[in-house]
């Protein structure tokens, strides 16, 4: 096995730190009302499997780099739409739920909650180092090997 190269190690990192931004985001929303509706349940159980589909990619990260950024990829924007609704609850329901009622109707706008703004941008982050990751293999020569 070879040693990593400088992208994969910020590769790997970048997805241990959306791990931990998604468990933290997510933390304490389990077994509530958010969990069970009809919008913010699947919005949840999506970000339930990308913080799980992050640990395959830290581990592919160094394995299969390309395949890893495929997984960080979906992962990302998978946790997204959640922090999405967390940051601006009723712009985003506006677009994606037309007719969502709130039991307890929020400020229009947007809300700076702190978790769910740097779980984005770390997302962003990711999102450029997963295309990144697939525009550089692709730009670097093909090695061949010789039989004779």
């Amino acid at each position: 096995m070879r040693k990593p190269d400088a992208s994969q190690v910020v590769q790997a990192m970048s997805f241990l730190l959306s791990l931990c931004l998604a468990l933290q985001v997510t933390s304490g929303l389990d077994g509530t009302e958010f969990s069970g509706g009809w919008l913010t349940g699947p919005l949840l159980s999506m970000a339930d499997i990308g913080t799980v589909i992050f640990i395959l990619a830290f581990v592919l990260t160094f394995l299969f780099p390309r395949v890893a950024a495929a997984i960080g990829l979906v992962s990302s924007l998978l946790c997204v739409p959640l922090c999405c609704f967390l940051v601006a609850p009723i712009p985003f329901a506006q677009v994606f739920a037309r007719g969502h009622e709130f039991k307890v109707q929020p400020a229009p706008g947007f809300h700076w909650h702190t978790w769910p703004g740097i779980a984005l941008l770390v997302a962003a982050f990711n999102c450029y180092l997963c295309v990144r990751c697939f525009v550089v293999a692709d730009r670097m020569p093909r090695q061949r090997t010789r039989l004779a």
